[in-house]
């Protein structure tokens, strides 16, 4: 008997993979049909999504693949964002928190590993932040950059420099694997190992939140 979705034909190391995209398409249609090709690789893969929570832009179309795939989606926002971020109807479960500091601790703490998309501001403090946690030893996921169209051509320039003039360390600089299909990058991310990156041992997730909780108070004074 014919099942309402295709079965997946690829075994991941991941069962829930965490993406950081725009709530804008963006000019380039490229971008569009990477955030679908990525939702696709998901299916394929077996893998459930967590994500921003909006049902918009680049986060509504691969939420939407992966969710007609028949895996589970799951959208973190703050209470503050749903107005301005969620338009029509949402696919998935929406988990609802407080607070910016809460969406990403949420989001960090569900995934297994990490992917952004073309994105904005947002975007790329997500990326940045999950980074320097991967730096720091709050977690050994591994963070995959979907380079489409060499959009983030920039950014890992940037990357390259900062370890040139010494403010990061060539180690800690392949934390980062990019990759400009999601083919590939999911390939890359598959064969990942967190210690070929050198960075700070691998803290407790107790120790992370005690971090953010700190960070959370000194923003508050």
């Amino acid at each position: 008997m014919e099942t309402q979705h295709q079965q997946p034909t690829i075994k991941s190391r991941f069962r829930r993979i965490c993406v950081y995209c725009g709530s804008s398409p963006g000019k380039n249609p490229s971008y569009q049909l990477a955030a679908i090709q990525l939702g696709k690789q998901l299916v394929e893969r077996n893998i459930d999504l967590v994500y921003g929570g909006g049902s918009i832009g680049l986060m509504g179309l691969i939420s939407q693949v992966v969710y007609d795939g028949g895996r589970h989606v799951l959208g973190v926002i703050p209470e503050t964002l749903n107005a301005r971020e969620i338009t029509g109807e949402s696919v998935g479960e929406v988990r609802a928190v407080s607070g910016m500091h809460q969406r990403k601790a949420e989001m960090a703490r569900q995934a297994d590993a990490f992917i952004a998309l073309p994105g904005g501001y947002g975007t790329l403090e997500e990326l940045l932040e999950i980074i320097t946690w991967a730096q720091l030893g709050i977690h050994d996921k591994p963070v995959g950059l979907l380079n489409v169209d060499g959009y983030y051509n920039s950014l890992l320039a940037f990357m390259d420099k900062a370890v040139d003039e010494g403010f990061v360390t060539p180690a800690a600089r392949h934390i980062i694997v990019s990759a400009h299909t999601a083919q590939e990058l999911m390939c890359k991310l598959e064969e990942y190992v967190p210690e070929h990156c050198g960075v700070a041992p691998k803290l407790s997730w107790e120790m992370e939140q005690q971090l953010v909780n700190t960070a959370k108070s000194d923003i508050s004074r």
